[in-house]
């Protein structure tokens, strides 16, 4: 379960301030896979960073049951001149598990090849996404946070991150951020819909992809 409790943040614009959140609350119930939905510039990606612990609001607090896993597709999870391979046993020794298995399991699931020992600035963004997301579907978490890296590689690489996706999802929660409606509607049996710094829940995960198309076409 993961609470949201009068949930503010904002950032300056030369325009005035941009509300990504205003006073938001939030019950995310257990069991879920969730969609966030929202235009480009909502604020979905501050909100998964907000939720994962590594950015503050402004105010309001959120409150979680069991470990929720660092934004998946962030590159900012990395440090830029280690190697792939070097964060993944950084990350295995900051959870506590084994690296050569941590690693074993990324060097397979991610398939960077060599790539994997060279440094992540030399990374594209989708090799960065490819190997956040090989490390975070190492790790066992209670909620993952995925922030469009599904939809990163080929159709075969994409029909993969589903398939492993899903099977974590026996288990454990997530929040999704994704532009595709297929992948929603494959991924999420729920979803929210970012708007204006309010967030709107439902239940049923097509009521929130139809507010969200609402609001699309009113954006055009």
């Amino acid at each position: 379960m993961i609470k949201l409790e009068n949930l503010t943040k904002s950032f300056p614009t030369p325009n005035g301030r941009k509300f990504v959140a205003r006073n938001v609350n939030l019950t995310i119930p257990k069991g879920k896979s969730l969609a966030l939905l929202g235009r480009n510039g909502a604020g979905k990606s501050t909100m998964l960073q907000m939720i994962s612990g590594t950015m503050n609001p402004d105010s309001g607090r959120i409150i979680s049951s069991g470990n929720i896993s660092f934004p998946v597709g962030f590159a900012g999870s990395f440090h830029r001149d280690l190697t792939g391979a070097q964060n993944a046993r950084f990350v295995a020794r900051i959870y506590g598990v084994d690296t050569d298995e941590l690693l074993d399991f990324v060097a397979d699931f991610a398939a960077l090849g060599g790539h994997l020992h060279m440094p992540v600035r030399s990374y594209s963004s989708g090799m960065r996404s490819r190997l956040a997301f090989g490390i975070s579907m190492a790790l066992k978490f209670d909620t993952y946070l995925v922030d469009e890296v599904t939809s990163v590689g080929d159709s075969a690489f994409r029909r993969k991150s589903a398939a492993i996706f899903k099977a974590r999802m026996q288990d454990s929660n997530a929040i999704v951020v994704t532009h595709s409606l297929l992948e929603v509607r494959n991924l999420c049996n729920a979803g929210a819909v970012l708007e204006d710094g309010e967030v709107t829940y439902f239940d049923d995960v097509e009521e929130a992809i139809a507010l969200h198309s609402r609001n699309m076409k009113k954006a055009r």
